[in-house]
């Protein structure tokens, strides 16, 4: 039998009763809390349908969309080509944080930016050889040191380099993982450190990269890399499937991109309209 989507569930909620009951707004709750959503944001779903009593399943997919549309929102990351922008990408290991790096360079590239890709997570070989290829193929520059280097001297030398060569847009891969998680709050804190004292006339902004199939995980992963760093915004990976992207809501940061595919092109800013009716299965 096939497993029904988010959206799916919720039309199915709708669609085979005569009349609205208790059980209905029940069983509402619990759909949206099997989608992540979390008991605060089920309850005042619940609560908004409720109030309203809808009589179409178009008024009730309305009355969920309105009610989630204020829960979430986007972040305009506009940086200026005229200074330097520094942009420190953080996530667990194996979320697609150095392809969206990638894709990053990509799209400001075309955009007539200048941007510098940054191997700062020296812990794993496998990440610098992977950013490598993808500086080659992109045609920009890429900072690195050999592996178990300082990822701080390494951010420091690319902000030193980026002002020698005129490069506007600082790109910077993280470590997703250490032998414990008290080291990765301190080597990321130590980064970010090093950034305000090296780029006090310039901007950074600080993304955390998660999986939207990642589901309840990716609130822990927000918890443990808000612990090191303040965080301005998310970037999602692998949106093309949002059936666990209700713990997104509950995380309660802005998200700035959105990203599917392997294509460098496959990246687009946060549009809160079409993600949220994605996830309801209306498009």
């Amino acid at each position: 039998m096939k497993k029904l989507g988010f959206g799916a569930k919720l039309a199915s909620l709708f669609g085979f009763r005569k009349e609205i009951s208790e059980e209905f707004y029940e069983d509402l709750e619990d759909t949206l809390i099997e989608g992540d959503f979390g008991s605060v944001n089920a309850m005042a779903v619940s609560d908004a349908v409720r109030a309203a009593k809808p009589k179409t399943k178009d008024d009730f997919h309305k009355l969920v969309y309105d009610s989630l549309k204020d829960k979430i929102q986007g972040f305009d990351f506009d940086p200026d080509p005229n200074r330097i922008s520094l942009v420190l990408v953080l996530g667990v290991n194996g979320v697609g944080k150095t392809t969206t790096i990638a894709k990053l360079a990509a799209y400001y590239k075309d955009r007539g930016f200048k941007p510098l890709l940054v191997a700062g997570d020296t812990f794993r070989a496998g990440a610098i050889d992977q950013l490598e290829i993808h500086s080659q193929r992109l045609g920009v520059r890429l900072v690195k040191q050999s592996s178990g280097s300082d990822p701080g001297a390494v951010v420091f030398d690319a902000i030193a380099s980026a002002r020698a060569k005129g490069e506007n847009l600082i790109l910077c891969d993280t470590a997703g993982r250490m032998h414990n998680k008290e080291n990765l709050v301190n080597e990321l804190k130590k980064i970010d450190k090093i950034i305000s004292a090296k780029l006090s006339d310039g901007l950074c902004t600080r993304f955390l990269t998660i999986d939207s199939t990642t589901g309840q995980n990716s609130i822990s992963q927000a918890t443990l890399f808000g612990q090191a760093v303040h965080i301005d915004a998310l970037l999602l990976t692998k949106t093309d499937s949002l059936s666990k992207a209700g713990a997104l809501f509950q995380i309660g940061l802005p998200i700035a991109f959105t990203t599917s595919g392997e294509s460098y092109k496959d990246i687009e800013k946060f549009n809160k309209d079409s993600f949220i009716e994605a996830i309801l299965g209306q498009n």
